[in-house]
């Protein structure tokens, strides 16, 4: 049996907590706010509920296989709602879609908006996408990162380089496959699930849309943060020791291996592995001293940022589903604002609706629990905080879906600002980025922190680390890392027995 140290309760934090508990090992969590989750948590205000990191449940099979493998079946302890339509999307020109939850309904759909060429256009960069699942998911995504030397010695690595496409990037490849302008805007809003531009990051990324069409998109009832929770309950039913309101100061070291954390009040806790869940730069810079690490990262610019609204509303929008893309007419413009030489704000962002119909996240029927997200430079470009760029931008966000055919401000019974300042300083996130580094090149899959380190005992997980941000790749992450560290000699063990 090792005793383990895991700083940050974030998903990947928790997840790899209930695997290695599970396995027999002493396991202890040191979280410096006083809930789990990280981005990842559900918060209510005045009555209404509000996912304040990820509120869209993909590729599910992840965490049904750790809670299946540890105990009750995730089912048993979230309700998992399927989304459909998962998405509409709403285009400046009056243009319409709704991204329906089968090939056959997706189909439908396009043809209905676009015409019979797009839909077929559509259908085969799904099927690329699930080429490019098949062949990276197990050696690229499952694995930890290997040399490319390695890598280069696979039985068919050139058919499946081909099938990749290193050399082209998401725009580049997706705009070689569909010809519809609507739908490529589509393809280049993916980038930004990993905080990137579309001129820039790797093709790979239409593994996404393949992703949410066959697996689905899923709510987890009362919020997505109820996942963490249920990781939490999980990890501590095992046996897992759980330290909230208690930070980390540094990671102890000694002959090049670790020897436990210290704490920000002085107390030392010995430990033979330590996992961090941090911010990959925080933990080189802060939590250790690794200057090597630290100026590998520092190349690489941060990601996007997110600027929040948080709105209660009275009353229901008509027509207003799960999730809503409100598209500007000029997405270069709004790339070119974000990735340029000086980034800045833009006046006319693409906005992004949650507005979940779940009872369980409104005080009644006759309200609605809006999450807003605008793409935004973090806090190395914009001043955010500062109170009259914030109200300003605030009040600019609102105006610009109301001039979409939505009324808002008449209805407001809950309204609260997030900025890249607050995730900054609430997540240890450098700039307030959101996805830990941008993935800007078309080699960034391959560059990313590896979850293993030159230091023995010492392994990273989270959005920050491979395999890369999103729920499901947080959880495979931490599988990879208890997958190195292994068994304990004692007999694993799960909730049931």
């Amino acid at each position: 049996m090792s005793h383990i140290a895991i700083v940050g309760a974030g998903i990947g934090g928790l997840a790899a907590a209930v695997k290695l508990a599970a396995l027999g090992h002493r396991v202890e969590v040191f979280e410096g706010s006083s809930f789990v989750g990280g981005k990842c948590r559900t918060e209510s205000i005045g009555g209404y509920s509000f996912d304040l990191g990820p509120s869209l449940f993909t590729l599910p099979a992840v965490y049904r296989d750790l809670f299946l493998k540890t105990g009750k079946p995730l089912e048993e302890e979230l309700e998992l709602l399927a989304l459909d339509p998962a998405f509409e999307y709403r285009f400046a020109d009056g243009a319409t879609f709704v991204y329906r939850g089968s090939r056959g309904a997706l189909t439908e759909s396009i043809t209905d908006a676009f015409g019979a060429t797009a839909a077929h256009q559509w259908q085969r960069l799904l099927d690329r996408g699930g080429e490019m699942w098949r062949v990276s998911r197990e050696p690229f995504i499952q694995s930890p990162i290997a040399p490319l030397r390695s890598m280069m010695r696979r039985k068919g690595v050139l058919r499946d380089t081909r099938i990749i496409a290193p050399h082209r990037t998401l725009r580049s490849l997706g705009r070689s496959i569909v010809s519809e302008p609507h739908l490529r805007m589509l393809i280049d809003r993916y980038a930004t699930y990993t905080g990137s531009d579309p001129r820039k990051a790797p093709s790979a990324l239409l593994t996404i849309p393949y992703i949410e069409t066959t697996f689905g998109a899923w709510h987890i009832k009362g919020g997505v943060g109820s996942l963490s929770l249920a990781l939490a309950r999980r990890a501590e039913t095992l046996g897992v020791t759980m330290h909230l309101s208690t930070e980390v100061r540094t990671i102890e070291t000694s002959s090049n291996a670790v020897s436990g954390v210290r704490l920000t009040n002085g107390d030392f806790y010995p430990a033979e592995i330590v996992i961090s869940n941090a911010d990959a730069t925080h933990t080189f810079n802060a939590l250790l001293d690794a200057p090597r690490q630290a100026a590998k990262l520092a190349k690489a610019p941060p990601s996007l940022s997110g600027f929040v609204l948080l709105l209660g509303l009275r009353g229901r929008t008509p027509g207003l589903g799960h999730n809503t893309v409100l598209f500007p007419t000029d997405y270069d413009a709004e790339f070119d604002a974000l990735f340029g030489s000086s980034p800045r704000l833009i006046d006319d962002p693409t906005i992004y609706i949650c507005s979940p119909d779940d009872a369980a996240m409104r005080p009644h029927a006759d309200s609605e629990s809006w999450f807003v997200l605008i793409n935004t430079p973090g806090t190395t470009f914009v001043d955010w905080n500062n109170h009259e760029t914030v109200e300003r931008y605030k009040d600019h966000v609102i105006d610009l879906i109301e001039q979409r055919g939505m009324t808002v401000r008449d209805r407001i019974e809950v309204c609260e600002v997030r900025t890249p300042a607050d995730f900054e300083r609430e997540n240890r996130a450098p700039g307030g980025g959101i996805y830990g580094k941008a993935g800007n090149s078309r080699t960034a899959a391959l560059s990313r922190t590896q979850n293993g380190t030159h230091i023995r005992g010492l392994y990273s997980v989270g959005g920050s680390v491979h395999p890369g941000g999103g729920l499901p790749m947080v959880g495979i992450g931490a599988e990879i890392v208890c997958k190195a560290i292994g068994p304990a000699d004692s007999e694993v063990r799960t909730t049931s027995s």
